[in-house]
């Protein structure tokens, strides 16, 4: 199984300059105060298409040849990496499509196709949007930018932990979201590399624990259920490249409620003043609900600021702030 390297995240970076924003971090005496530890918040809600992954897409289409660009691009995915992919292949010339779920959230979809993508819409879950996208693959030729499970795609996301270490060197735990595993497995590897004694603790929904399940088990579970409010973690399984980084770089794996999820997006809009998808603010969930270590400065990457206005403003009218 061919797993990127340091020396992988480190060439991405390279490649990603001038393309995405490092994204500084920033404190909160709230939650800092809350959590009883210094509380860091990687806001990749603030990167350009609105989330981390447009690290990864761009790293990916970046290493094809011009025939495979040539080709057209696809991918499979919620929104986010939609959105990456369709924003990396306008930079680079390429078409790009994508198959989202029937259930994709409307501002992810009119942003994907806002970048020029071409929108196709298939089941529910990751498994039927993957099919769709290998059997348009099989009757057009395009080439295949995975969502999370590929050597290229793993270092562009892995470039967020050494912004991280570079802007807090002191820092002792990361937080990542996990959905397929490409930016907790990719931070966990270069944080982890770099800086040994960094503890990474990855988040997942508690409805689907698939990630959390595998690590214990030491083979990949498939979730039984990926009814979430945090959509872009709506994964059946992580993938395998993934699963091997994890095993070897991710110190633990911890799953939040519904609610504390809920409660995390209203709180980072409230006291930190951030939009965060309930995806991206997991992190935070889980630093306030106790699930992560406190001995030194925690840093809770928030993945992704693309939430549906309609859901915003409903959690902004209805959640209690505590």
């Amino acid at each position: 199984m061919d797993l990127p390297t340091l020396d992988d995240v480190r060439q991405a970076r390279q490649g990603l300059r001038g393309v995405i924003v490092p994204t500084p971090l920033q404190t909160s005496a709230t939650f800092s105060a809350r959590a009883a530890c210094e509380v860091l918040l990687k806001p990749e809600c603030l990167q350009k298409a609105g989330a981390f992954k447009l690290r990864g897409a761009y790293t990916k289409i970046h290493s094809l040849t011009p025939e495979q660009r040539g080709r057209g691009v696809i991918t499979y995915s919620s929104g986010n990496h939609a959105q990456g992919v369709a924003y990396a292949a306008r930079l680079m010339g390429a078409r790009a499509v994508v198959v989202m779920p029937e259930n994709a959230i409307p501002a992810k979809v009119a942003a994907t196709r806002g970048y020029g993508a071409e929108v196709v819409f298939a089941g529910l879950d990751s498994l039927a949007r993957q099919h769709k996208a290998e059997e348009l693959v099989r009757e057009h030729g395009y080439t295949m930018v995975p969502p999370f499970d590929d050597p290229h795609i793993i270092a562009g996301q892995g470039t967020v932990g050494l912004e991280i270490l570079d802007e807090r060197p002191d820092v002792a735990t990361i937080v990542a979201p996990i959905g397929g595993g490409g930016l907790c497995s990719g931070v966990a590897l270069a944080a982890k590399e770099a800086k040994p004694s960094v503890r990474v603790v990855g988040v997942e929904p508690e409805v689907c624990p698939d990630a959390r399940d595998s690590l214990r088990a030491g083979e990949i579970r498939t979730a039984a259920s990926i009814d979430t409010i945090a959509d872009g973690l709506r994964v059946r399984r992580v993938g395998e490249r993934n699963f091997a980084l994890m095993r070897r770089y991710v110190d633990d794996i911890v799953t939040v409620t519904e609610d504390e999820i809920r409660q995390a997006v209203v709180l980072l809009a409230e006291r930190a003043k951030l939009v965060v998808e309930p995806s991206g603010a997991v992190t935070l969930a889980a630093v306030l609900a106790g699930l992560v270590p406190t001995a030194g400065p925690v840093c809770a990457i928030l993945s992704g600021g693309n939430i549906d206005r309609g859901l915003l403003a409903r959690l902004l009218l209805e959640v209690p702030v505590a």
